[in-house]
């Protein structure tokens, strides 16, 4: 098993004073390596919350959540980073891409951290990852010169580099055109084919949650099967 959570919490508390939201409600989940899983549910359900409790970019507010049966809500700050960077991917609605670097400076900026590692070699990898999401032709190109399908299969590339075991992917085609939006999860299918790539994915999408293949609801801040229609 690659990522697991038992009795997951999370409450938020609304500001004016209001009752307590509860998203997450005792959620036990977990994913096996080289899965696809599609998380789907109305706005407000807790699906972000979750994704980002996986990343370490929010703590939930009891419960464990068990990555190759390490804790890493017990993390320290410095081993929290370092998941961060190596073990999870993240792709999010927004591409985030630093638009005044390349496209080969942007896929590199997670390597940064590292400054021992190889260069040459970190840079190959750089180079055939945007060869595999076929932005071969535009490495020199900075993001404003890409069109948004194109900056966000730089986005994927980034999130690869550093070979994480797991790939978070918050609505990736929310900002994206139809044709875009499907060219992005037929690039995603086709890394998880060859590259056995795990891939957790929020989507509003029935037709890109369909792609799967587990799709899963959160309803009442619980996952339960989904039957898509």
């Amino acid at each position: 098993m690659l990522l697991q959570t038992k009795a997951l919490t999370k409450t938020y508390r609304a500001p004016d004073g209001g009752d307590e939201v509860k998203v997450l409600r005792d959620l036990d989940f977990r994913v096996e390596p080289g899965e696809t899983v599609a998380i789907v549910g109305p706005s407000g359900s807790g699906k972000s919350t979750l994704l980002n409790i996986i990343g370490t970019l929010d703590r939930a507010d009891s419960g464990e959540v068990l990555l190759e049966g390490r804790d890493i809500e017990k993390l320290d700050e410095k081993e929290t980073a370092t998941y961060r960077n190596r073990t999870v991917g993240f792709i999010f609605q927004l591409h985030h891409l630093l638009p005044q670097c390349s496209v080969l400076e942007n896929v590199l900026i997670p390597t940064l951290a590292d400054p021992a590692r190889d260069r040459a070699e970190l840079q190959t990898r750089a180079e055939q990852l945007l060869e595999s999401v076929g932005l071969s032709h535009r490495l020199h190109h900075r993001p404003g010169e890409l069109s948004g399908g194109e900056r966000q299969r730089v986005a994927v590339a980034r999130a690869l580099i550093n070979e994480p075991k797991l790939l978070l992917a918050d609505e990736p085609t929310g900002a994206l055109d139809r044709q875009s939006a499907e060219r992005l999860i037929d690039l995603l299918v086709e890394l998880n084919r060859t590259r056995g790539v795990t891939l957790l994915m929020v989507t509003h999408a029935a037709d890109h949650a369909h792609r799967m293949r587990r799709a899963l609801e959160l309803r009442d801040g619980q996952l339960v099967p989904c039957t898509l229609q």
